[in-house]
């Protein structure tokens, strides 16, 4: 019998447009005739399983089972593919881990770990990889945003500490009243706001993902913005150019490749994930800016393109996924 996987999609956040990009991928690639798929919609009015013919069976979660057809359908395993939260922030993780349900992507407390930017830049300079200076900034603070900010050097990004895709995010180039209204912009998407020391380089990023026990950084992508930065129009609405491989010296992608996995280790990931950087020319220097522990699974999305330039096609790697987590 087929292991019955069920892969999850939609989410609470504003992110949930891309989870449903990467479902179809999911739908398109992973392979029929190893897993009975079943596409499970999370959303903040009820989760359900959906039909070919667009029914939905709401999924009893008291145990993660819907019933269909007068059958009371368990699943083997769940492939995580909701970018935000309640997927990407360690909520799933730790609901399937009380249940005894294996899951494709990082645990329960890596992934509320690396969700929070602060967080990871601060693990992650512990260990020794360098991260840009950054002040993180409460809704409730009583201080006023400059002086919180003084010793940080202009330019900064000002961003959502929890999430990814860069809804909500600025670039501030001095201080000013434009400071303020960046840091209103990005606590309307959060509570917590990150405002971080821009770096001027080159920016590139890795994917990463675990295979029969061993660690398998992808081929590297550069990363040109057409906008003065890497924000949301930029990385879904066609505003940058990706070059993968990178075009970089051998010296340079054995660097990100020894760094990425070093990261992989140290923050004990699961799965596929993509570590963004700034390689700052002129210090010769890599610093990381963000683990991302659920990346977009849509064809035009970066893993994918990596994957192909592995030579893995899409179907492969899900496999791949899928076989890892059944067997740990």
């Amino acid at each position: 019998m087929k292991p019955k996987i069920a892969f999850v999609t939609g989410g609470f956040s504003g992110e949930a447009e891309i989870s449903y990009k990467s479902a179809v991928t999911f739908e398109r690639n992973i392979d029929p005739e190893k897993y009975d798929l079943y596409k499970i919609d999370v959303r903040k009015d009820g989760w359900f399983h959906q039909l070919a013919d667009g029914t939905e069976i709401p999924v009893d979660k008291n145990d993660f089972s819907i019933l269909s057809e007068d059958r009371r359908i368990h699943f083997n395993a769940v492939l995580i593919g909701i970018h935000g939260s309640p997927g990407e922030d360690g909520k799933l993780q730790g609901y399937f881990d009380m249940l005894g349900i294996p899951y494709t992507s990082c645990d329960c407390a890596t992934s509320a770990i690396t969700f929070n930017k602060r967080y990871t830049v601060a693990i992650a300079g512990a260990a020794g990889i360098p991260v840009a200076n950054s002040v993180l900034l409460f809704k409730k603070d009583s201080k006023s945003p400059d002086e919180l900010v003084k010793h940080l050097r202009f330019p900064v990004f000002v961003k959502p500490n929890n999430g990814g895709s860069s809804i909500g995010m600025s670039k501030v180039n001095a201080p000013s009243e434009e400071l303020g209204r960046a840091i209103e912009k990005a606590f309307r998407e959060d509570e917590q706001v990150l405002v971080e020391e821009f770096i001027d380089g080159r920016e590139l990023t890795i994917g990463v993902f675990k295979s029969k026990g061993v660690i398998i950084p992808l081929p590297i992508t550069e990363i040109l913005s057409k906008n003065e930065f890497f924000d949301f129009e930029a990385k879904y609405h066609g505003a940058s150019s990706e070059i993968t491989p990178a075009e970089i010296d051998d010296e340079l992608a054995l660097l990100v490749r020894e760094v990425a996995v070093k990261a992989y280790t140290i923050f004990n990931c699961r799965g596929i994930i993509r570590i963004d950087f700034i390689y700052h020319q002129k210090e010769g220097k890599l610093y990381m800016l963000e683990i991302n522990t659920v990346p977009g699974q849509s064809e035009a999305s970066l893993v994918p393109q990596q994957l192909r330039i592995l030579g893995w096609t899409l179907t492969d790697f899900y496999t791949a996924l899928i076989e890892e987590c059944l067997n740990n």
